[in-house]
């Protein structure tokens, strides 16, 4: 039985996405744990499989519509990539199990939300300040810095399959100030798509899929992902940007909020037993 409120949910997060070039990780994630009750782990793993796939019908359109600058996509994928796979292999090293695990993904999580929250309401701030400089960066320099931010976001992106939208739009677009933010939004979500790929496919390696839910979600997110890049023209940006950016920070606070609850309550049992 095919349960509509998690077709209604993909539909939603993909419409974001298409508008946005976020909103995938940073949503469905934390819908996926404090609305459905999935585990942290399989919410990631089974979250970054799903953007692999929606993001590949945005990157196809805004592919189409050349929107895309191959050459940072390229650069950012240099970092991420590799990145991704080393973050996966210490992750089976350390062999974490249930609450340390769970820690772990929430914490990064909660870093990634009000990081990506941020980037999203400092964004014209950020650009003001530093745009003008940004552009008299030579080209090698620019090379190097979007290397980087790919590593960056590979390490966020495999353990929370949050970081790949917001945080890489606003450094996409001090790094290439003279692209217009079409193709900003085209180019990260194209160098998305490997990047979600190669770490889904870790998480899967590592057994924390669900592939069910993943099906489900995707019957949702597709037509809401193609919709949402055709209207990303259409719809005032600042809008979208500051209830996007307000939702993320509930969500991290709620996210830690239940944390902090769960840790006091084991050390208070642990207390009690002695």
């Amino acid at each position: 039985m095919i349960d509509p409120l998690y077709v209604a949910s993909g539909f939603g997060v993909g419409l974001l996405v298409g508008l946005t070039g976020v909103g995938g990780g940073s949503l469905m994630t934390p819908l996926l744990i404090l609305l459905f009750g999935i585990h942290p782990t399989t919410a990631v793993g089974t979250d970054l499989l799903y953007a692999a796939a929606t993001k590949t019908g945005g990157s196809v359109v805004h592919g189409w519509s050349r929107s895309v600058h191959w050459p940072a996509v390229l650069r950012l994928a240099c970092g991420s990539i590799p990145a991704s796979a080393l973050t996966l292999l210490v992750l089976w090293k350390l062999d974490l199990r249930g609450d340390a695990e769970r820690n772990l993904v929430n914490l990064v999580l909660c870093f990634a939300l009000v990081l990506t929250a941020t980037s999203l309401i400092f964004r014209k701030s950020i650009m003001e300040r530093y745009r003008r400089r940004m552009e008299q960066v030579d080209e090698r320099t620019t090379v190097i810095a979007t290397v980087v931010t790919g590593i960056v976001l590979g390490v966020l992106v495999s353990i929370s399959s949050v970081g790949a939208g917001a945080v890489g739009v606003t450094v996409l677009l001090l790094l290439y100030p003279r692209l217009p933010m079409a193709t900003i939004v085209g180019s990260d979500i194209a160098h998305a798509v490997p990047l979600t790929l190669v770490a889904g496919i870790g998480h899967w390696m590592l057994g924390s899929v669900d592939w069910a839910l993943m099906g489900v979600l995707l019957l949702g997110s597709l037509p809401g992902i193609i919709i949402g890049s055709y209207s990303a023209t259409r719809v005032p940006e600042t809008v979208l940007r500051v209830a996007l950016a307000s939702v993320l920070v509930v969500v991290a606070g709620k996210i830690m909020f239940t944390e902090l609850n769960l840790q006091s309550a084991i050390v208070t049992a642990l207390a009690w037993s002695h």
